[in-house]
């Protein structure tokens, strides 16, 4: 795993953007995809291949609050996974899409999927 490197004179001279390149990059996907439902969200996005409303993302994720929904999609937004599209009409009309480096997460989210349902028994054995 990589460690962060204490400050030496060659180090000093990096760039904040090569110091995040040169952190782990499971410390990186996992603080993409920190919170309990950032998973589910990106999965479910990925699997519709459609834009879908909010609400029907919502009922599809059920018990997510609209609070944590609303900050995910948003988050994914500002880092390019998930589009959101308004429309304006009456009552409003918001409609939210994976991108294509949104979807290029496909594979290692049905692996992950694959995994737990090889394994979920094991897992929860000791429970």
């Amino acid at each position: 795993m990589t460690t962060h490197k204490p400050l030496t004179a060659k180090n000093k001279l990096m760039t904040e953007s090569e110091i995040v390149e040169e952190r782990c990059p499971m410390v990186q996907f996992v603080e993409l995809i920190a919170g309990k439902w950032a998973i589910p969200i990106l999965y479910r996005l990925i699997v519709t291949a459609a834009p879908i409303r909010f609400g029907e993302l919502q009922r599809a994720i059920t018990p997510i609050t609209q609070k944590e929904l609303t900050r995910q999609l948003r988050a994914f937004e500002q880092r390019g996974l998930v589009n959101r599209k308004v429309y304006a009409e009456v009552p409003p009309r918001v409609e939210y899409e994976i991108t294509p480096l949104g979807k290029t997460l496909q594979p290692t989210l049905d692996s992950l999927a694959q995994w737990m349902r090889a394994h979920h028994k094991d897992l929860n054995s000791g429970l």
